[in-house]
């Protein structure tokens, strides 16, 4: 993907981003990032990944339950929210991956725990694996929210589909006009199942007005490829803890269920009600979910932070 379309402008668009005094740029790997870091900086750190579409304003609800003891890293992936492409852009999973083992070089930031969420956890799990040769910089556990762990049913004709649309730059322009100009964008948060807040709402509608970010999300899309994951899970280096909401109507529980017994030493958690924006809607859930699958670890011998 090479730069181009309509991006968000910070000073006009991010003025009431959440969690803003923590938010940075930093130029590297082909992009202008928006990062944000919070918490004590001697603290562990923690990288929070979120998925397609989203950005980082999507862990907004669980930052302040977990920033007095974890030094917080929540970029916007690339392509999405705030980080742009300074050139061409590979938005495969290993291009992520890589893009953003990048980032955290040049912020000199080792995380030792790392949670993602839908395709976020995929990442983050790839991520892992990227850098399995290197023991001493390989995060101690991953944490995944409805995890999109397994391709998608009709992955046959959505990625040829996302690919059709990424090829066209006018098809994000024309999403993005008529997520501005009609209830496409309710339409499409109301498909997630998840009953988030006032200003959660109105930041997902304005990226979907940006035609940069959507053809972000699309070219995200076009080139996902999970065929790798199974074998990826089986050898993983680290536990894995998945949370999974069975309301979740955009990736199916089974999905986590699946990934649960391919890992060696993972631990499923499942949540009745949520949807599929479950870390924002219900965050003090997810907040107790990761302290007792950090506790069960200790209990384990594993030495997560």
């Amino acid at each position: 993907m090479s730069s181009g379309g309509a991006w968000l402008d910070w000073e006009t668009d991010g003025r009431t981003w959440p969690h803003r005094a923590a938010s940075r740029f930093v130029e590297c790997g082909g992009y202008r990032w928006h990062v944000q870091v919070l918490g004590p900086e001697n603290a562990p750190a923690f990288l929070l990944l979120h998925g397609t579409g989203a950005a980082s304003f999507s862990w907004r609800t669980l930052v302040p339950l977990l920033a007095d003891r974890f030094c917080l890293v929540v970029p916007d992936l690339p392509c999405h929210g705030f980080t742009r492409p300074l050139g061409v852009s590979d938005l495969s999973l290993d291009g992520m991956a890589l893009a953003v083992r990048g980032l955290l070089r040049h912020l000199k930031i080792t995380p030792q725990l790392v949670i993602g969420h839908s395709a976020g956890a995929v990442i983050g799990l790839s991520l892992v694996a990227s850098v399995r040769s290197e023991p001493a910089t390989t995060p101690q556990m991953v944490f995944s929210v409805n995890g999109a762990l397994k391709p998608i049913r009709g992955n046959r004709l959505l990625s040829p589909m996302a690919k059709a649309l990424f090829a066209n730059p006018l098809s994000a322009s024309m999403f993005s006009i008529l997520a501005r100009s009609t209830p496409l964008g309710d339409n499409l948060l109301a498909a997630t199942g998840s009953r988030i807040d006032p200003e959660g709402e109105a930041i997902y509608r304005l990226l979907l007005g940006s035609s940069g970010h959507v053809r972000g999300a699309l070219g995200m899309m076009a080139s996902w490829d999970l065929e790798k994951l199974p074998a990826l899970l089986r050898r993983l280096p680290v536990p894995l803890a998945l949370l999974a909401a069975r309301d979740d109507p955009m990736v199916p529980a089974k999905s986590s269920e699946t990934a649960a017994t391919l890992c060696r030493n993972a631990d499923l958690t499942f949540s009745d009600s949520g949807g599929h924006l479950l870390h924002e809607c219900d965050p003090d859930r997810v907040r107790v979910w990761i302290e007792e699958s950090l506790n069960n670890q200790r209990t384990n011998g594993v030495n997560a932070a």
